[in-house]
């Protein structure tokens, strides 16, 4: 099951929490450990499920950025390419399935799925040459954002069964899905008709629904879901 704190940002390091409950004001105990790199000068964490698997990037030996898998056992992997020179992992769901964007070898940057049996697979775009994925959950579900043939920017949902589907926006030319939970729930930001950018709430069954903002009118977005549905991100306040 996926949960929100599993974001680590562009961290280098896993930080482990271990939370004495023997008195009301105990104190965390942190240990911190140094993840390595694929054989260059420097790598960052991007997320991390409940099994302790860590994915991200990291410079490899000739200067290359490669997506990783790390994990306790088996250290930092490479994960590999498109085919062209550069690949990041954004999500890992609790199966061990991986999602991220890389360059192909026509230097096109496309959404990718990796899982230890069939490896890096492209996942296609919405017919522009852009697209990446953020994050997947346990049933496999991938989310995202990618150029249109319009060449407009727009969240979407990949499943095996249904490929890559546009999502839409709220009124604007740009939408971005930023997380999806176990029930298919999707949360992100989009630009409003009016040009606003404002974070969004998508289900299969209503579509994308606004979200508004606190009080500041043009800006807000969602970054997270849990399994509840409840949402948090950030916005303007008044």
């Amino acid at each position: 099951m996926r949960k929100m704190m599993r974001k680590l940002g562009t961290l280098i390091i896993v930080v482990t929490v271990l939370l004495a409950t023997q008195t009301a004001h105990s104190q965390a105990t942190m240990s911190i450990t140094d993840l390595g790199t694929l054989g260059g000068i420097s790598s960052g964490a991007n997320a991390i499920n409940n099994r302790g698997q860590v994915v991200g990037n990291s410079s490899i030996a000739s200067g290359e950025t490669h997506a990783f898998l790390w994990t306790k056992k088996g250290g930092m992997v490479d994960l590999g390419t498109l085919g062209g020179s550069y690949s990041s992992a954004y999500g890992i769901n609790d199966r061990g399935q991986i999602v991220g964007s890389g360059t192909t070898a026509s230097g096109e940057r496309h959404a990718f799925l990796w899982t230890k049996k069939g490896g890096m697979v492209d996942l296609g775009t919405l017919g522009g040459d852009y697209s990446s994925a953020s994050e997947i959950n346990d049933h496999g579900q991938v989310v995202g954002s990618g150029y249109t043939a319009s060449d407009e920017h727009h969240a979407f949902l990949w499943t095996k069964k249904g490929g890559m589907v546009d999502l839409g926006t709220l009124g604007g030319d740009w939408s971005a899905a930023s997380a999806i939970n176990d029930g298919g729930q999707v949360v992100g930001h989009s630009r409003t008709a009016s040009g606003e950018r404002h974070a969004f709430l998508w289900t299969e069954k209503g579509g994308m629904v606004d979200l508004g903002t606190l009080g500041g009118g043009w800006d807000s977005s969602a970054s997270s879901i849990n399994d509840r549905g409840q949402v948090v991100g950030g916005s303007r306040t008044a």
